[in-house]
Order: C-alpha cells, then sequence, then structure tokens
C-alpha cells in the first residue's frame, strides 16, 4: 500500500514534510513522483526520483522551493516544501514505478497512493 502523509494547514512561508511510504514492496528500486491537484484543476507533476541514479526533477512552480529525497532505509520518500504559497494548496500524491528513471507522466506509473491535503493560508 502506497501512502502519502504530512499534510496539513500553513501559513505562506512555512515549510512542510510529506512523506511517501510503501508497505510490503523494497522501495529502494522504484521511481517515485510526487503530483498535486488543486481543486477544479488537473493534476499536475510536482518533483521525481529515479532509482537507477538517484537523478531528481521539478517543475518550475517548486524548483529552488522543494526537495524530494529517499530513505532506503525508512522504506520512504519525502518532499521537503519551503516557502510554501497559498497557490501551493492541493491534494499530493506519491507514485510509484519499476522504471528505472521518473518520469513527469502521472500515467507512467503503476502504483498509485491516496493524497493528502496541503492547505496554505495567506
Amino acid at each position: 500500500q502506497l501512502q502519502a502523509s504530512g499534510g496539513g494547514l500553513v501559513q505562506a512561508g512555512g515549510s512542510l514534510r510529506l512523506s511517501c511510504a510503501y508497505s510490503g514492496r523494497t522501495f529502494s528500486r522504484y521511481s517515485v513522483g510526487w503530483f498535486r491537484q488543486a481543486p477544479g484543476k488537473e493534476r499536475e507533476f510536482v518533483a521525481a526520483t529515479s532509482w537507477r541514479d538517484s537523478s531528481t526533477g521539478y517543475a518550475d512552480s517548486v524548483k529552488g522551493r522543494f526537495t524530494i529525497s529517499r530513505d532506503n532505509a525508512k522504506n520512504a520518500v519525502y518532499l521537503q516544501m519551503n516557502s510554501l504559497k497559498p497557490e501551493d494548496t492541493a491534494v499530493y500524491s506519491c507514485a510509484a514505478t519499476a522504471r528505472p528513471f521518473y518520469s513527469d507522466t502521472y500515467g507512467h506509473y503503476s502504483h498509485r497512493g491516496q493524497g493528502t491535503l496541503v492547505t496554505v493560508s495567506s
């Protein structure tokens, strides 16, 4: 079961760290992506990391503010979100694929979990 957690209410300029865990799987052999969906909007790519070479990718809107990282010992992937803005408000979910390199396309991830709500107040 893929599960995202760590969402909540934060003021603009604040920080949150989201966690993605995959019970029963060795997460180290999965590329993982974070996606978000705001009310009334389509799902969009946020960040991702490849298992093959640990490369990472970010949406332009979060570059320099968000950081994706992996802790294989804890079988988890994290999304550190700093300098949050009201426009970052969305349900954030993680997805995983056995592909060696990440993708920014949600459909390329065959393992998907429930999201966690992030609300940034102005």
